[in-house]
């Protein structure tokens, strides 16, 4: 009878921890991950105050300008005073009938396509090389980059000596070799002007894509390598089955570069050319500049900025939405994870 009693009593009492203890009662669940509202107003808060710098000198050095050019595309303005002489879209309509400007369309598109079709491919060929175990691959790395942080005014004065007709240091290693007849015009020819400056432009800026592509091909495992190595396949079986699909975000971002600073090439070309001759090396920025600061038609020049923009934010995402959809789906989703 004892042995029951004690039984059923102990089998019977639950001490309440709560009360006979001072513990804390466990929380209910669903409410454990939840932040409080006003926690979540003071992050938000926070976040505002130290964003509020960055936006206020976005809003001033990139906003109000672009407003005001957008607004002065508008009038007949010459650049002095407010503009008054209120033009429509006159400017837009004469814009597209100028056959200086769809030239520099043209232009443009050519040198888009020559940077994607040549000047990529030879700086993946030279990022590949120097990944290599080369002896002093270090200095080679090291002088390919170095072109990229030479100015553009040092790098056009440099070879406007170069190639200048005749007395340049091209024409003379021609004429030393005995191939005098490939010397030419260059810069001076309105047929040659445009492969000369692209030769150019590929000395100046290859090397910043073989860095991108050189940082790419660090980042895929030597593993993978191996393994395919152990399994017979060849060089170019592991070139185009390794190391290009994981090279290939890489190569997405740095097309996307070539492609915006194409757009937007202006001061290489201004040092070297100005344009010239005969508007056969001209791009849209010096068009903007010669018709805003040459001849004081700062309404047209406006327009043409407003149509580069337009150009290059329709590019812009036109590329993010069906070329880097993967690559930016990837990121997210990894941000998120380490959350």
């Amino acid at each position: 009878m004892t042995h029951s009693t004690s039984t059923s009593t102990a089998s019977t009492y639950v001490p309440d921890l709560g009360k006979s203890t001072g513990a804390t009662p466990l929380p209910t669940a669903g409410t454990g991950n939840r932040r409080p509202v006003l926690r979540r107003l003071r992050d938000w808060l926070t976040g505002f105050v130290f964003t509020v710098p960055a936006l206020t000198l976005f809003g001033l050095l990139v906003l109000a300008p672009m407003g005001y050019a957008i607004y002065a595309s508008f009038f007949n303005w010459g650049g002095f005073g407010s503009p008054s002489d209120f033009q429509g879209l006159d400017n837009y309509t004469r814009l597209f009938k100028d056959p200086v400007f769809l030239g520099d369309l043209w232009r443009g598109g050519l040198l888009i396509g020559f940077s994607i079709a040549l000047q990529l491919p030879f700086a993946l060929a030279m990022a590949v090389l120097l990944n290599q175990k080369l002896r002093g691959r270090a200095v080679y790395r090291m002088l390919f980059f170095a072109p990229y942080i030479l100015s553009e005014v040092i790098t056009g004065v440099l070879f406007g000596m170069i190639f200048a007709p005749g007395q340049g240091l091209a024409d003379k290693v021609l004429d030393a070799v005995g191939l005098s007849g490939l010397g030419g015009d260059w810069f001076a020819g309105s047929h040659t002007v445009l492969p000369t400056l692209f030769l150019v432009m590929t000395w100046k800026y290859f090397g910043f894509h073989m860095m991108l592509y050189l940082a790419g091909l660090q980042g895929i495992p030597a593993e993978l390598h191996e393994a395919a190595r152990i399994d017979g396949a060849g060089t170019w079986q592991r070139f185009r089955h390794i190391t290009l699909p994981l090279l290939a975000p890489t190569i997405r971002i740095s097309a996307f570069l070539s492609v915006i600073f194409s757009i937007q090439l202006f001061d290489l070309v201004w040092v070297i050319t100005t344009g010239g001759p005969d508007h056969a090396s001209e791009t849209m920025a010096i068009s903007m500049f010669q018709y805003g600061f040459k001849r004081y038609q700062m309404g047209y020049a406006s327009a043409i900025s407003v149509v580069m923009f337009l150009i290059a934010l329709v590019f812009a995402l036109a590329y993010q939405r069906f070329v880097l959809r993967r690559d930016t789906e990837g990121a997210i989703t990894n941000m998120r994870a380490n959350r």
